[in-house]
C-alpha cells in the first residue's frame, strides 16, 4: 500500500512503513501539512501488529530536513497572528512527542541537512542513522530564539558542555560529531542507505540488519574542543563563558567568543537556561512542554524572533538588529519571565 500527498509519502512495504518528506526543493522543511500527514501515518500503524518497524528519510540529495517553515511562521508573527504558530508548534511537538515513544522501532536516516525540526524528527527515533554527507544542527539562536522539537533534551545530554556550546552556537556536528554528542547511533554510507531499507523490508532482526551496513565510526571533530568547551561552557552566564573563551589561547575559542558577543542576547541567556534545566526534566515529553512555553513567549513578547528570521531568511541582509543589543542591556528578570510564560491551555491539556 502506498499513500501519496503534496509533501509526503507514505508507503507499506510488507512489514515496513515508509516516511518520505517529499519537499526537496526547501530542503524538506516542515509545514503544518507535513507534520499532520506524518503524524497520521505514524497513527495508523501504531496498533498494527504487523508493522515491524518505520523508517523515516527525505527525498532527494540534500538532507532529511533543514527544518520548519519558519518563511511562514514570520509572515504570520509579523501579521499579529499568534494562533497559527501555536497549532504548528503544537502539532509539531506532539509528532516529537509520538516519534520518542512510539509502540514500533523508527529508523530515522539523518543523511545530508538535519537541523532544528529535523532533529525533532530523528533525534527522537530508536535508530538514528547518520552518514558522511550528514550535518546536524539546533541554529535557533542564530535566528533570535531558542532549540526546541525537545533539542533541548537532546542538548542536556551530550557529554560534558557540549550541549551549552551547541546550544548558544547553534554548531553543525557531522556524522560522527551527531555520535559522540548522543544525536545519531551509527554511520552508514549513503551509497547503502537504499540497500539498508531493502534489507530491512527483506526480514531479519532490526539490531542485525543495521549492523551489517554499519561503518566503523571515524573521529569526531568535537572531540578536539572538548577541553576548552567544557571548561569555558560551564560557567555560571553567558557573559562569565565568554569571558571564559577570551581566556583560552586557543583561535576557535576566540572564534566562538566573537560569535557570542554578536548573537541576540535574550536567545542566549534563555538557551542557557533551557538546556541546564532540561538535565533535571524526567523525559522528551517535560523538555518539549518547556519549550513551548518558551517558543510561545518568544513570538508573543519578543521582537528578536521576528527580526532573526528576516536577516537570516526572508531579506538575508546578515545584519540582525537584537533588542536589547547587547548582553549587558539584558534586564535581570528576562529569563525568569520567559520560563514563568504560561500559555494557555498547556502544551499536553
Amino acid at each position: 500500500m502506498s499513500t501519496t500527498t503534496s509533501r509526503v509519502l507514505i508507503d507499506r512495504r510488507g512489514d515496513i512503513g515508509v516516511v518520505t518528506l517529499n519537499r526537496p526543493e526547501a530542503l524538506n522543511a516542515l509545514d503544518l501539512e507535513m507534520i499532520d500527514a506524518i503524524t497520521g501515518a505514524l497513527a495508523a500503524w501504531e496498533e498494527d501488529a504487523d508493522i515491524r518497524a518505520v523508517v523515516l528519510r527525505g527525498a532527494g540529495e540534500r538532507g532529511l530536513c533543514a527544518g520548519g517553515d519558519v518563511r511562514g511562521l514570520y509572515y504570520q508573527l509579523r501579521a499579529g497572528d499568534t494562533s497559527g504558530p501555536e497549532r504548528f508548534f503544537r502539532s509539531e511537538y506532539a509528532l516529537n512527542a509520538r516519534i520518542a515513544e512510539y509502540r514500533h522501532p523508527i529508523v530515522a536516516v539523518a543523511d545530508g541537512i538535519t537541523m532544528g525540526g529535523g532533529i525533532g524528527l530523528a533525534g527522537h527515533a530508536a535508530v538514528r542513522v547518520a552518514t558522511e554527507r550528514s550535518a546536524f544542527a539546533m541554529p535557533e539562536t542564530r535566528i533570535g530564539f531558542t532549540p526546541d522539537v525537545g533539542g533541548t533534551w537532546l542538548l542536556g545530554r551530550a557529554p560534558g558542555r557540549l550541549g551549552e556550546y551547541l546550544g548558544l552556537t547553534g554548531a553543525t556536528m557531522s556524522g560522527p560529531d551527531a555520535v559522540m554528542a548522543g544525536f545519531a547511533d551509527v554511520i552508514v554510507a549513503s551509497s547503502q542507505i537504499d540497500a539498508l531499507l531493502g534489507a530491512l523490508v527483506a526480514g531479519g532482526d532490526l539490531d542485525e540488519v543495521i549492523a551489517r551496513f554499519a561503518e566503523p565510526v571515524p573521529a569526531a571533530p568535537l572531540a578536539t574542543v572538548r577541553e576548552w568547551v567544557d571548561e569555558a561552557f560551564a560557567a555560571a552566564s553567558v557573559p562569565a563563558i565568554i569571558a571564559a573563551l577570551r581566556s583560552r589561547p586557543e583561535p576557535a575559542a576566540q572564534a566562538v567568543a566573537d560569535q557570542l558577543a554578536t548573537a541576540a542576547p535574550t536567545a542566549l541567556a534563555v538557551t542557557l537556561e533551557a538546556v541546564r534545566r532540561a538535565r533535571s526534566l524526567s523525559g522528551v515529553r517535560e523538555a518539549l512542554a518547556q519549550e513551548f512555553g518558551l517558543i510561545m513567549w518568544f513570538g508573543a513578547t519578543q521582537p528578536d524572533m521576528i527580526e532573526g528570521i528576516r536577516a537570516q531568511l526572508v531579506d538575508k541582509d546578515r545584519t540582525p538588529t537584537w533588542q536589547p543589543p547587547t548582553l549587558a542591556d539584558l534586564a535581570p528578570s528576562t529569563v525568569t519571565d520567559a520560563f514563568a510564560f504560561a500559555p494557555s491551555p498547556p502544551l499536553w491539556a
